[in-house]
């Protein structure tokens, strides 16, 4: 079972609190060190994308040790989901043909923001978010489109961004090295890793 690093209520302090939906460990770094001066966060590690198992659970045990070597200023706590695969490959089925950047990367982008701001509503979050902008391979216009659409069907805030601006990926490149974090080098995806090994 993965642990849940969570705080019941909210402290009511005006710090408003943030849904951080985190694709791993390295993108997570600078985004914490971002947006954790200005929101209580609770970082969500939900990426069925990943396989094999072993992967996932790598990485969320990558993100757990972050979280234990620094101090926010302000809170950020972690609930990491059980590994549920099925989820990418029934959404995915319908693209799997298709080159990297398509209709699966969007299909696998709705999973994982879908399934934040479900949480970020049910749980009160005032925002929710995402680490996916950090990577150079990920198109931000697309990530925020998928993440406006849901908070307008769920009624809850969205921060979109672009991390990887002014040095956001070197500097999680930087922090990775600092901290000694595994960086993996493929998304999760089976169709991300035959890409990266044709190479």
């Amino acid at each position: 079972m993965l642990r849940a690093h969570l705080e019941d209520g909210y402290a009511g302090d005006g710090v408003p609190r943030l849904l951080l939906h985190c694709c791993c460990a390295p993108c997570a770094s600078h985004v914490l060190e971002l947006l954790s001066p200005f929101y209580r966060i609770t970082t969500l590690f939900y990426n069925p994308n990943i396989r094999p198992p072993e992967e996932y659970y790598k990485r969320a045990g990558e993100l757990e040790k972050l979280l234990s070597m620094v101090s926010f200023p302000n809170h950020v706590d972690m609930l990491a989901v059980e590994y549920d695969p099925m989820a990418f490959e029934n959404a995915a089925a319908p693209f799997w043909d298709e080159p990297e950047g398509g209709g699966r990367c969007r299909a696998c982008f709705e999973i994982r923001l879908g399934e934040t701001a479900a949480r970020a509503i049910s749980g009160g979050y005032d925002y929710f978010a995402t680490t996916l902008t950090v990577s150079p391979h990920k198109a931000a216009g697309l990530i925020n489109d998928v993440g406006a659409g849901f908070a307008e069907k769920y009624g809850v805030g969205y921060l979109a961004s672009d991390f990887k601006k002014r040095d956001g990926y070197k500097r999680s490149v930087e922090l990775s090295k600092q901290y000694g974090l595994y960086r993996q080098a493929y998304c999760g995806c089976g169709l991300g890793e035959e890409v990266l090994v044709r190479k």
